[in-house]
């Protein structure tokens, strides 16, 4: 039977869920209706009363919650792993005396210490005494081009980078870094550090770039000294 009036605008859901919202002691006054609502259940076909259903709920917006906070924990100590990692790494490189052997001590650090598959390093205008080191040669224009371009550490896939050449085994780079390294924010690049792994999520696009950009403000400053 149809009971709607001619002219008169149908009671919607939204009509129904407004007018509860702006009056709150409906509940109040017919406490009955709430112990008579049956809802289904989300783990079965079953029927519970609004309370069960409510109950449901909150639980599972506590597991939600205990999810959010075992992950937030675990960046936490992934982050400060990392922290004491480049902190033990900036001793390393201050202990080292002569300076022609920062470059490969860097190498060596990001290998062992973090755990990098394959790295990679060209300085260039660095003093005459450096010249003809391996690392101070085989930088092209459009890689230093390239790094002093860079306002932040590229990181994602490898999408053909000329300085991925650098690598011992450039064909199993399927994910990398490319961190210019310089004095200031504001100055030319003079080198360009290389990470990458044959694991395409090591280095996904989208990561934050915090510690890795502390990272290079580390490797900047400790290779200044071959200027």
């Amino acid at each position: 039977m149809n009971t709607h009036t001619p002219g008169v605008p149908p009671i919607t859901e939204d009509d129904i869920a407004n007018y509860l919202i702006q009056t709150p002691d409906f509940f109040n006054r017919h406490a009955e209706l709430l112990a008579s609502v049956q809802l289904t259940s989300p783990h079965g076909a079953r029927a519970v009363s609004l309370q069960e259903r409510q109950a449901e709920m909150l639980r599972e917006r506590i597991k939600g919650l205990e999810r959010r906070i075992m992950e937030m924990i675990r960046h936490g100590n992934e982050n400060m792993l990392l922290t004491e990692r480049l902190l033990a790494l900036a001793r390393t490189l201050l202990l080292v005396r002569a300076p022609a052997d920062l470059p490969e001590r860097v190498l060596e650090e990001l290998r062992e210490r973090f755990q990098v598959p394959q790295v990679a390093l060209k300085v260039w205008e660095v003093a005459d005494a450096h010249r003809t080191e391996p690392w101070a040669q085989g930088a092209s224009g459009d890689v230093r081009s390239l790094a002093s371009s860079l306002a932040q550490p590229y990181i994602g896939a490898n999408a053909g980078f000329e300085a991925v050449h650098w690598l011992p085994e450039p064909e199993r780079a399927a994910s990398l870094v490319l961190l210019p390294l310089r004095d200031t924010v504001e100055t030319p690049a003079f080198g360009l550090l290389v990470l990458a792994s044959p694991d395409p999520q090591r280095f996904a696009a989208g990561m934050a770039t915090d510690l890795i950009e502390r990272l290079g403000e580390i490797v900047s400053a400790a290779l200044s000294r071959l200027r």
